[in-house]
């Protein structure tokens, strides 16, 4: 599982390897130097991935991780699945750079995307797309999610998929 190798974008379409599927109650990580995924950390109790989550291969956040990336549909898929999809959103976060540390404080922005697959998701084109509702629940589970990891987590704002577009070929490896 050499994710290195592919690349963050061809075209218009964002890569995007599946670390925690949709309803995984793990935070799965891609461990680069073993190759294979590993378990992160347990979600808090009653917290579960709303969508699929990973990351875009081949790019370089500004957390040092590879840009995170969640997959808006509505099937589970599997840890190291690479999909092909098509940006749709971006959520501009900032949090402290290490946990219970906030004297230092980054971006760590999430993509969010639908594969060129999904046929449920197909007119969804765009932030605008996503109801006003479902972004508060996106931005919720931000929170939830590192509740108890020391993350002071923040979202600045959303951007539209030209923006996301932008971000990841800002951000990729060359």
């Amino acid at each position: 599982m050499d994710f290195g190798r592919i690349p963050a974008v061809e075209g218009d379409v964002v890569h995007v390897v599946v670390e925690s599927p949709r309803g995984s109650t793990l935070k799965l990580k891609y461990e680069e130097g073993w190759q294979v995924m590993s378990i992160s950390r347990p979600l808090p109790a009653g917290v579960v991935y709303p969508y699929d989550w990973g990351f875009i291969p081949s790019t370089l956040a500004p957390d040092g991780d590879p840009l995170d990336a969640m997959v808006l549909w509505d099937v589970p898929s599997f840890p190291g699945v690479v999909l092909r999809c098509r940006a749709l959103a971006v959520i501009y976060v900032e949090q402290n750079k290490t946990n219970f540390d906030s004297s230092v404080r980054l971006h760590n922005d999430r993509v969010l995307v639908v594969p060129l697959e999904a046929r449920r998701e197909a007119t969804m084109t765009d932030v605008a797309s996503i109801s006003p509702r479902m972004r508060a629940e996106l931005e919720h589970f931000a929170g939830a999610a590192t509740a108890l990891e020391g993350k002071d987590i923040r979202i600045t704002g959303w951007g539209d998929a030209a923006e996301a577009l932008e971000l990841v070929r800002r951000v990729r490896r060359t």
